[in-house]
C-alpha cells in the first residue's frame, strides 16, 4: 500500500520536473533554440494551434530560426503569432517559402530579467513538488490504522528524502539556467 502511494508520489514529482524544465527551454538565452517558439500559438483558420503542428522550426545559426509552414497560407498568422510573442522582440522575415526569425544581442538588464523569470518558474516547480508531498502526507497518516504508525513515520521520512531529492534536481537545472542565461 506505501509503496503504490510512494511511486505515484515519485511519478507526480517527475512531472513537475519535466514541467519545469520545458518551462525553462521557453526562456530566451543569447542562442536561438527552436524551443523558444514551442508555445507560440497561432490563429489557424480562427483556431489557436501551437506553431509546432504548423511548421517545422530549425536553428540557421546562432543568432536566427528558420520556420517552414507546411501551410505556405498560414505564413502571414505565424509571423504575426512571432511578432506578438512576448519576451522575443523578434522581427520575422517573411520570404514566400520560409520566415526568418534573427533574434536581437540580449542587454544585461534583460539577462537579469530572464533570470527572475527563471527564478519564478523553479519556485512555482518546487511548490508543484511540496504539494504532491503534502498530499502524499496526508495519504500516509490516512494508513496509520492500517500498517501502524512506525511503518508510517519511517514512510514520511523516506517521503522527506524523496522531496529533497526532486527540489535539488529543480534547483540544478534552475542553476544551469541562469548561467547559461549569463553567459555572454
Amino acid at each position: 500500500m506505501i509503496d503504490e502511494i510512494f511511486a505515484e508520489a515519485k511519478e507526480r514529482m517527475t512531472k513537475a520536473i519535466e514541467a519545469a524544465r520545458e518551462s525553462f527551454a521557453t526562456v530566451r538565452t543569447g542562442r536561438a533554440n527552436p524551443s523558444l517558439l514551442q508555445n507560440v500559438m497561432v490563429d489557424y483558420y480562427g483556431t489557436p494551434t501551437p506553431l509546432p503542428q504548423l511548421a517545422s522550426v530549425t536553428n540557421q545559426d546562432a543568432r536566427s530560426l528558420l520556420i517552414t509552414p507546411y501551410d505556405k497560407g498560414a505564413m502571414k498568422e505565424i509571423e504575426q503569432a512571432i511578432r506578438d510573442m512576448p519576451n522575443l522582440g523578434a522581427n520575422p522575415n517573411n520570404d514566400g517559402t520560409v520566415i526568418r526569425v534573427a533574434l536581437p544581442e540580449l542587454t544585461e538588464e534583460r539577462r537579469k530579467e530572464f533570470v527572475k523569470i527563471v527564478k519564478n518558474r523553479a519556485e512555482d516547480a518546487r511548490v508543484a513538488v511540496r504539494n504532491v508531498r503534502r498530499h502524499t502526507k496526508d495519504s500516509l497518516d490516512a494508513l496509520k490504522s492500517e500498517v501502524g504508525e512506525d511503518e508510517v513515520a519511517r514512510a514520511e521520512k523516506e517521503l522527506e528524502a524523496l522531496t529533497k531529492q526532486f527540489i535539488d534536481q529543480i534547483d540544478e537545472s534552475m542553476k544551469l539556467k541562469e548561467a547559461e542565461l549569463l553567459e555572454i
